[in-house]
């Protein structure tokens, strides 16, 4: 994200670099007074465009204004003629009467050409000539045109279909006379007269004004059956791999003549924008696929359900896809009515199904997404959940049974699993990819039931593209809930690995979004997974993933968080970050921004007060659509900013009333950084209180400090620092002021050396207070300089 942009704005030339231009086209000096003349009169008419310029000089050449005077050896013109000219002409009339004076076969291509775009292939002009007849040609040229052209053919409208003109005809036409040669000829004519470039095969219109002044040459109320002759040519003549390669063109062409086809064209018409909607789809272009499955279901009509069915439902469907990754969710939602209240299988309804899921994830309606994902599973007849909070119980079982069902194998043996070849398996496997998002937000325990539920249909009946985000998730229950990092990192291999076989990149950025979010970071720096989720980000929107897209980018922002990087960059990501998700219309993930970008800007002394509403509507929004993800999330960001400014007291009322925000944000980054605040609230809780209170604030430190040794023990790189604060605040607690010396100075030293800058400046400042409360002020001041200095380098101006 840390990318400059430079822009470079190329304008017109002023009239002081418009006069070298024209004095060096004419030979001459330009210090003339009749070259900075000239160069003025044509400079108004032109504004500076250096391409009108030359053609305005050439012009005034053609129609013998301008000549070379071999007397004098130099160019002369009349002063009064040419400014004449100029005052009368603009550069529209200019091309118009450049090209009535080409011949007229050279005018006919141009006219073919300029329907085929700004760029064409001489080919596709040569095969359309070959093709239409003459007396087409000139039915569908300008009154003006072929008076200038001597041609006195009677403009005619054919009521015949335009698709449907039949090649024979006009290839035996006997008007027809247009050969190699005179095609050759014409296309010298327009590349000497500048007009087009041609390299070989390829051509291209020198100006987009000499490609309108070309389309200008057609009748304006031919060109459209025009364009779609010219479509239909095309269409019929081009072998399969050129029509491809040109599809885009082709069916543009045919769009054109819309209106006038019968309805067995119509039918063909609508699969035509139905594989070229597809086409710009895999390419990412989903607004110019939206219009292409628009125009065929209107080519269809009222009968396209009856009469040709299949195209109908595939363009609705993709349509609907289509709508919701360019954020039309109106249009959407009535493509997805339209399906849905069809009398047809469910299977059929899948992929409708499936974006109607995927846009409530994007919203943020997850009671919704859930209802409707387990709803499409019922009636797809798969084992399905009910909606309700899992017992440990089963959860256990559950788990036994998937081991059984590994038995031990590595993550190449798992990748080399057969594919899956039952698609209603195939339908379930992706509705359940959706409920393990929409689970974790609205009854987080019963998302192991479905992750377990993911992998077991992978091992029992094969691989398919919701495999690897399966495996992944997997492997983010063994790292956080159960413990086991080391088998999860094994899981979360074997899903990159089954990335890597044929059909499964467009789980690549959830998978991303998964392994580097949840398991990686347990037995690696937590600075490791910032680039490659960037990655995840950039392959979504390439893909038009774009929910999944923006979890990557949203893991990455906190990441950026957690590992200390200077406040005011993440501020200038973050607020880009929020451009791009209000762009995308992702409002879930957005929101999840804001909190952070919040909670720095109170970090750096920013909008303090503005900041704690914004969180506290944050809260009451997400209470009232029961999003405990959310919550937890923004408490989270809550007692970041009380640890840091010290405010302890209501650091431990938050604590105590969060939840188990644990369970919320299983297996993440956050659910790590979380116990340290908490463990670490509750220390300097127990050292502020006395009594049974004092001894309860220490227990649920020590339960707490108890996870981290774990993970420390497993090989949690990241936690080592906040493991020696904890213990050098519970030797304070315990008064032994040698073992909370050493623990202080390990953890500055761990901290400094893993990169953790706020952590650091956190520890100095907690060492400070300590050593002062000691009565040693020497190290007291030593540790609170190194503190401002630690946190001024972070960017916590309030500090």
């Amino acid at each position: 994200m840390n990318m400059s942009i430079t822009k470079i704005k190329i304008g017109n030339l002023s009239v002081d670099y418009a006069t070298p231009l024209v004095a060096e086209a004419l030979g001459m000096d330009d210090d003339d007074s009749k070259v900075k003349s000239l160069a003025e009169t044509i400079h108004r008419k032109t504004e500076g465009n250096p391409f009108f310029i030359l053609m305005f000089l050439r012009s005034l050449y053609d129609e013998k204004l301008l000549q070379f005077n071999f007397g004098v050896m130099k160019w002369t013109w009349d002063e009064d003629e040419v400014n004449s000219k100029i005052v009368t002409e603009n550069v529209a009339s200019v091309l118009v009467n450049k090209m009535n004076r080409l011949q007229e076969e050279t005018q006919r291509m141009l006219m073919v050409a300029s329907c085929l775009g700004a760029t064409f292939r001489l080919s596709a002009v040569m095969t359309v000539m070959k093709h239409i007849s003459q007396v087409e040609m000139r039915d569908s040229m300008r009154a003006l045109m072929r008076s200038v052209s001597g041609t006195a053919a009677t403009m005619g409208k054919s009521s015949a279909s335009v698709l449907s003109s039949d090649l024979s005809s006009a290839c035996t036409d006997t008007d027809q006379d247009g050969s190699d040669s005179s095609y050759a000829s014409s296309i010298e004519e327009f590349e000497g007269e500048g007009l087009c470039e041609v390299d070989n095969e390829e051509c291209r219109f020198m100006h987009d004004q000499i490609q309108s002044a070309a389309f200008e040459l057609i009748s304006p109320e031919q060109r459209d059956s025009f364009r779609g002759r010219i479509g239909s040519i095309l269409l019929q003549t081009l072998p399969p791999e050129e029509l491809e390669a040109s599809l885009f063109e082709v069916v543009g062409l045919l769009n054109c003549a819309s209106s006038n086809v019968t309805d067995e064209e119509r039918d063909e018409l609508a699969r035509m924008n139905l594989k070229a909607g597809v086409k710009a789809s895999e390419n990412a272009a989903f607004d110019t696929a939206k219009v292409y499955f628009k125009t065929g279901r209107e080519a269809l009509g009222s009968r396209g359900w009856e009469g040709d069915y299949h195209t109908m439902l595939d363009l609705c469907s993709h349509g609907a896809n289509a709508c919701f990754v360019t954020g039309d969710f109106d249009s959407m939602n009535e493509l997805i009515d339209e399906v849905l209240s069809k009398d047809i299988d469910t299977k059929e309804k899948y992929r409708v199904s499936d974006i109607k899921v995927k846009s409530l994830l994007s919203v943020g309606k997850f009671d919704e997404s859930t209802n409707a994902a387990l709803g499409f599973n019922r009636q797809l007849g798969l084992p399905t959940p009910k909606k309700k909070p899992a017992s440990t119980f089963t959860i256990i079982r559950e788990f036994i049974r998937v081991n059984r069902l590994l038995k031990n194998k590595t993550a190449e043996d798992i990748a080399n699993l057969p594919e899956l070849d039952d698609e209603r398996y195939e339908m379930g496997q992706r509705m359940n990819e959706h409920l393990a998002v929409s689970i974790y937000h609205v009854e987080p325990t019963m998302l192991p039931l479905i992750i377990f539920q993911l992998v077991t249909t992978s091992l029992k009946h094969g691989l398919n593209s919701s495999s690897p985000p399966g495996f992944a998730a997997l492997g983010l229950l063994l790292c956080g809930p159960f413990n086991k990092p080391h088998e999860g990192r094994e899981m979360a291999r074997a899903a990159e690995l089954i990335l890597e076989k044929p059909g499964m990149r467009s789980s690549a950025t959830y998978t991303k979004f998964l392994t580097q979010s949840f398991c990686y970071h347990w037995t690696s720096p937590l600075q490791d997974t910032i680039e490659p989720l960037l990655e995840g980000y950039q392959r979504g929107v390439e893909i038009g993933d774009n929910d999944r897209a923006c979890y990557c980018l949203g893991g990455r922002s906190y990441n950026l968080f957690y590992v200390g990087r200077a406040l005011d960059s993440i501020q200038k990501e973050l607020e880009a970050t929020v451009q791009v998700m209000t762009q995308l219309k992702q409002d879930e993930s957005k929101l999840q921004i804001i909190n952070l970008l919040t909670t720095v800007k109170k970090l750096r002394g920013i909008d303090v007060e503005a900041g704690d509403k914004i969180l506290d509507s944050m809260l009451t929004t997400a209470a009232s659509t029961g999003d405990v993800t959310l919550s937890s999330l923004v408490n989270v960001m809550k007692l970041e900013v009380f640890v840091f400014y010290q405010e302890w007291k209501e650091a431990i009322d938050l604590v105590q009333t969060a939840g188990n925000v644990r369970l919320f944000h299983s297996s993440t980054p956050t659910s790590v950084r979380y116990t340290f605040l908490e463990a670490l609230t509750y220390v300097k809780a127990a050292q502020s209180a006395s009594g049974w209170k004092k001894r309860q604030m220490k227990k649920c430190a020590h339960k707490t400090l108890h996870l981290i040794r774990g993970w420390a023990k497993n090989g949690n790189v990241n936690v080592v620092h906040h493991l020696f604060i904890l213990e050098a605040e519970l030797a304070v607690l315990d008064g032994k002021n040698k073992k909370a010396k050493e623990s202080f100075s390990a953890a500055i030293t761990t901290s400094s050396r893993n990169g953790f800058l706020h952590d650091r400046a956190l520890a100095h400042e907690l060492a400070s207070a300590h050593f002062r409360a000691q009565g040693d002020d020497y190290w007291g001041n030593y540790h609170i300089e190194c503190s401002k200095r630690c946190y001024q380098e972070w960017g916590c101006n309030k500090k």
